[in-house]
């Protein structure tokens, strides 16, 4: 017997040996060294997500209430002209995203439901704000929209102006936005196909029947993360309303301009606590996407669950007949 209290099994006046601990060690240290490249992994990640998220976040969020006061900053925030920056951003967002997320579901059915010359081309087209600066992007607007652009004079001798008004604002902030939507969805379209809704139309359903019966309901989440994604770019947009818009102070500035200038001017407490306002709006914006997504897949597992014990329901009683009626052997 050994000290572990097993007999060894061996050859007779054999010493005893200690094979079942040294597997055992050897198990341990095979799943550690398993092991070890999972964690490191992970601990990497989280170290970078860290360093490049949490802590500049953070950091904001210390400055902006911590110093030099609460006051400070809630004084910063509640001026005339970041209520102004805000109104700005939120008419902007409110305007522009719908109409983003129209525009991409329809770009995305044309793409995954058609097929025509050009359309590989559509597509590079709708991506090209994810390519070009968005600094490009306010330029480009401001030669076609500018007092000397193409189309400016026409809107401003019409009582119209585009740029260096809320109306440039709102076209930079569609511009740049543009493809979220339609990345977000497009997939989806190519993933479920045609054949349900080719079955509606068959059955005579109508093309507005068959997108909110069918369609819609099968893109409801890429669709909510295409909107997401868009409220989020809308929010955090700089470059592209700063040349369109031009930085007029009560007029065009947005919420992240009032940032920028507030730290040009050297007003820490309103650029710190600005950039926490625009933090939250983003953060809400996401905890309201998981909220509802979570509360509808409970939603579709508890129908499911209920239609699964309704078909158990209705099968018990016809086994039971077949059961009783075998004769028994």
């Amino acid at each position: 017997m050994t000290a572990f209290g097993r007999h060894e099994h061996g050859a007779p006046g054999a010493a005893p040996t200690l094979g079942w601990s040294r597997k055992s060690g050897e198990a341990v240290a095979g799943r550690a060294t398993r092991r070890w490249p999972r964690y490191a992994l992970r601990y990497a990640v989280l170290l970078w997500l860290t360093a490049l998220i949490l802590i500049p976040v953070g950091s904001v969020l210390y400055r902006a209430f911590g110093s030099p006061s609460p006051a400070a900053a809630w004084n910063a925030i509640s001026s005339t002209e970041a209520i102004h920056a805000m109104i700005a951003t939120f008419v902007v967002a409110i305007i522009t995203v719908p109409v983003n997320a129209a525009f991409g579901v329809a770009v995305a059915l044309i793409l995954s439901r058609h097929r025509f010359p050009g359309a590989a081309l559509l597509g590079v087209v709708v991506d090209i704000p994810l390519a070009v600066s968005p600094v490009v992007i306010g330029v480009a607007l401001l030669l076609v929209y500018g007092r000397q652009g193409w189309l400016g004079s026409f809107f401003i001798n019409n009582g119209f102006p585009i740029a260096f008004a809320v109306p440039g604002l709102i076209i930079g902030s569609a511009f740049i936005s543009l493809p979220y939507v339609a990345r977000a969805v497009l997939p989806v379209l190519n993933e479920i196909g045609t054949e349900q809704e080719q079955a509606a139309a068959t059955l005579g359903a109508g093309a507005l029947t068959i997108f909110r019966r069918i369609t819609l309901p099968s893109i409801r989440y890429a669709l909510a993360y295409g909107i997401t994604l868009t409220t989020a770019r809308v929010l955090g947009e700089f470059g592209a309303v700063s040349v369109i818009g031009g930085n007029i102070l009560g007029k065009t500035e947005t919420l992240t301009i009032f940032v920028s200038n507030q730290y040009d001017v050297q007003n820490f407490a309103g650029a710190y606590t600005g950039a926490v306002v625009l933090c939250l709006i983003s953060i809400t914006v996401l905890v309201l996407l998981r909220v509802s997504r979570a509360r509808e897949e409970r939603r579709s597992w508890q129908s499911t669950s209920e239609e699964s014990a309704s078909v158990m329901g209705e099968l018990s009683p016809s086994t039971v007949s077949i059961s009783t009626s075998v004769p028994a052997p």
